[in-house]
């Protein structure tokens, strides 16, 4: 392993080692991505790949899944041996039962962070998009986008995370319910998957 793979990995283990608690659950945090200049303003393009991704959450939301890498893990099923099992090792493991195992984004692949019950068994889904492209996944999905294609949510709460604000749309999905928390109107954060 070369020093800049090394001094990588490292970072990305320091950065990823960091959480914040939400709540009684905590959330696990993600690197910190560049704001977006306007050399990296979202194109129409990549509008439409967003907005095509933003549509790919709506059907597996029913069954209590995530579109992509993760499609096979279902919230309330899916055992936290069986995420190990296709996923690996967390790049950041848990602290306490509570806490989130988190697998950084990496070469393409999106983010992702899961908590369980105190029995192992999958309680919440967090997806945190691409860092490569990120204009055509999660990072080109905005609140007026998210609202003209899933309607009107069950509910908006405003939510404090560390110093910052976030804004969370909640919406109805069956058993489910996904939300997507806002840094602000054009940033998202991530979207949450768990039992309604």
């Amino acid at each position: 392993m070369n020093i800049t793979t090394r001094a990588r990995k490292t970072l990305i283990a320091l950065s990823a080692a960091s959480v914040v608690a939400i709540g009684s659950a905590g959330a696990a945090a993600q690197l910190p991505l560049p704001a977006a200049s306007a050399e990296q303003a979202p194109t129409a393009s990549d509008s439409a790949m967003a907005l095509q991704k933003l549509a790919s959450f709506y059907k597996p939301a029913l069954r209590g899944e995530f579109p992509g890498s993760a499609s096979g893990f279902t919230v309330g099923k899916t055992t936290r041996s069986e995420v190990i099992d296709a996923f690996g090792s967390p790049d950041v493991t848990r602290t306490s039962v509570a806490g989130f195992d988190s697998y950084t984004a990496n070469m393409g692949n999106p983010g992702y962070a899961m908590s369980y019950t105190a029995s192992g068994v999958l309680k919440e889904i967090r997806y945190f998009g691409t860092n490569v492209e990120r204009q055509t996944n999660i990072g080109g999905m905005t609140t007026a986008m998210v609202k003209k294609t899933w309607y009107a949510p069950a509910s908006t709460a405003t939510i404090k995370n560390g110093t910052s604000i976030q804004t969370k749309l909640t919406y109805k999905r069956g058993e489910y319910k996904i939300e997507f928390i806002f840094n602000n109107s054009l940033e998202l954060s991530h979207i949450n998957l768990l039992k309604g």
